[in-house]
């Protein structure tokens, strides 16, 4: 199914934005009186009708609305250090949202080594990612924020920080994160968060984990507990 996106609804009539609008019209060749099956990234899918086929400012009739499409019982929240390599760091945000998250924070940490995100780059990956996996919940990205900062903040649910540091009794991940629970993971640069960083989270209530015997890079620790947390809900 070819899923769209716009949040743009009211009074039975949803507006398209111009690249929206552009892909369902000139790209796929779609035309007023064609079906359309979209979403406004709140948990609504929709079902309309073409009445307008400007290509600049689509218009599309609702017929029928669902409500609360693939909404889960818990909320996934993942604060993963920024990558000097943005293309890795792409590739973690698309199989997060394929997998299923709720909020991403870019996490700036002492062994940080690129402390700026492409913000508007990585939302359109992150709704490309939510189109092409068929869901109807967009997940939030927020600003970069200091680790120390962070972790002073309230947090809802399970606060968990994956780390390598051995001198620290650490749970695995798929013991930690239970079914049903809300769960927020701190994922560090590579390199590791420094030891000062790891006691400094556990006295704000987190609790070490590992993510198996292998030292992974940071964006395939990243999947490896979206996956973690996602196969404990299943």
């Amino acid at each position: 199914m070819q899923l769209f996106y716009t949040n743009n609804v009211s009074e039975g009539t949803a507006a398209f934005s111009r690249e929206e609008s552009g892909h369902c019209l000139r790209v796929l060749r779609m035309h007023r009186g064609d079906d359309v099956h979209f979403t406004d990234g709140a948990g609504n899918m929709y079902e309309g009708i073409i009445i307008d086929d400007d290509p600049l400012n689509m218009k599309v009739s609702v017929t029928d609305v669902t409500k609360d499409t693939g909404k889960r019982f818990y909320r996934l929240h993942v604060a993963i250090s920024p990558l000097k390599n943005e293309d890795r760091l792409e590739w973690f945000i698309e199989k997060a949202v394929e997998l299923g998250i709720d909020e991403i924070t870019p996490l700036i940490c002492n062994r940080t080594e690129k402390k700026r995100i492409r913000k508007e780059r990585l939302e359109g990956l992150i709704l490309s990612a939510m189109k092409q996996s068929v869901k109807a919940f967009l997940p939030r990205l927020n600003e970069p924020v200091q680790f120390s900062k962070f972790i002073d903040k309230e947090h809802i649910g399970k606060r968990l920080i994956a780390c390598c540091d051995t001198q620290q009794e650490r749970k695995a991940i798929t013991a930690a994160a239970r079914r049903g629970e809300d769960v927020l993971i701190l994922i560090g640069p590579e390199g590791d968060f420094t030891p000062e960083e790891v006691v400094l989270a556990i006295n704000n209530g987190f609790t070490p984990v590992h993510i198996g015997p292998n030292r992974l890079r940071t964006e395939t620790a990243g999947v490896a507990a979206c996956c973690s947390v996602y196969l404990a809900n299943i």
